[in-house]
């Protein structure tokens, strides 16, 4: 008999979520974490990532974004934490770029409420800002921020408080799927359970090597700044952001807890990287993937680099989401759920990992994930 109904590999951001929703519907449920929870060396930390529902990357990620905003709610009301931020997101840039057109596009497919601005009225609404005068600003209300860590410990708590095992600092080694099950090898011993979720983030192809696509590794870096001038980043004058530049796309957050700004460069210098073997150090040419932004378009931040911090993004080809069984091993639900945009998803995608593993299906329509667009 299975030890475990499901074994969920990796406690990120969407191990985590799915952990939590097995346990609450009573799942006999083990998570195992090679580090600890919250852990620097993956995808989840570094305090903020965005949430937005008019979606620049495709429309079709919008009704599941829509499920996102519900749960988050439901697991702030659980927690008694305050997870979601809702502050607003100013998505800013030509008109033709990637950023605004993508996100008009799906908030006029789906009806969401938004504001265009001219180059003027974003300065004037945000000064901060110094933009050219042929670019937009896409304003969402119901954009904002989630808050990582705590993220992460809450949903780890209620799978606790619901009968989850939680162990950490132990290494999966193999996951071997069999007649009606699966056993994980670990550097502690076997388990065996009757379905593994494997969500091990840049370790998903090591611990699936038969898996049929090629996944990247990129280093990314975040970076904190001291505002030179702090009066355009007080409350409710500084927006979280997408900006698309000559200097490419940069994201964004207002102040937190402190005087800095943190900002970053999407995908950064898209290189690869072997997760075991990253240098984590943020260099002086790291930062200077970030200055040109500040420079140009946010001055008033570009004051003295105040902390920096690497973390991973996990790529497929198209920039998509997996989400997926194992070709030949049902029993095995791969979750790589990532390509640089997917925390926010976290609550609906540990949703649709329950449903997999316990109904062997989803209401939500996740073809777009599908393992076979590589074939």
């Amino acid at each position: 008999m299975a030890q475990f109904d499901v074994v969920v590999i990796g406690l990120g951001a969407m191990g985590s979520a799915a952990l939590a929703t097995l346990a609450r519907r009573g799942a006999r449920v083990l998570g195992i974490e090679r580090f600890a929870p919250g852990h620097d060396h993956g995808s989840s930390h570094g305090e903020t990532r965005i949430i937005r529902l008019g979606y620049f990357e495709h429309p079709s990620y919008v009704p599941l974004l829509r499920r996102t905003y519900e749960l988050w709610r439901e697991l702030e009301a659980a927690s008694s934490t305050k997870l979601m931020h809702i502050t607003g997101i100013a998505e800013i840039g030509p008109p033709d770029g990637e950023v605004v057109a993508g996100t008009l596009r799906a908030s006029r497919m789906h009806g969401l409420a938004h504001e265009v601005l001219n180059a003027a009225e974003v300065m004037e609404r945000f000064p901060a800002f110094r933009v050219p005068a042929d670019f937009v600003g896409v304003v969402q209300p119901d954009g904002g921020l989630v808050a990582v860590e705590p993220a992460i410990d809450a949903q780890l708590a209620l799978a606790k408080r619901y009968g989850a095992e939680v162990r950490t600092g132990e290494t999966v080694r193999a996951v071997t799927a069999h007649t009606g099950g699966v056993r994980i090898e670990t550097d502690r011993g076997s388990i065996d359970a009757g379905t593994a979720i494997v969500a091990a983030g840049p370790w998903v192809k090591t611990l699936l090597p038969e898996l049929p696509v090629a996944l990247r590794t990129t280093r990314q870096v975040m970076a904190w700044f001291e505002p030179l001038d702090p009066g355009p980043f007080a409350a409710g004058r500084f927006p979280v952001f997408l900006l698309e530049s000559r200097h490419g796309v940069h994201y964004g957050f207002p102040p937190r807890g402190s005087a800095t700004v943190k900002i970053a460069k999407h995908h950064h210098r898209d290189e690869a990287v072997d997760p075991d073997r990253l240098d984590r150090s943020v260099t002086s040419a790291d930062e200077a993937l970030i200055r040109p932004v500040l420079a140009d378009h946010i001055p008033a931040a570009n004051g003295a680099l105040a902390a920096a911090k690497t973390c991973l993004y996990t790529v497929t080809p198209d920039g998509d989401f997996i989400i997926d069984r194992m070709p030949g091993a049902p029993n095995v639900i791969v979750a790589s759920p990532c390509s640089g945009h997917g925390f926010k998803f976290a609550p609906a995608i540990g949703e649709i990992l329950a449903d997999l593993a316990i109904d062997g299906a989803t209401r939500h329509d996740i073809s777009r994930f599908a393992l076979s667009r590589f074939r």
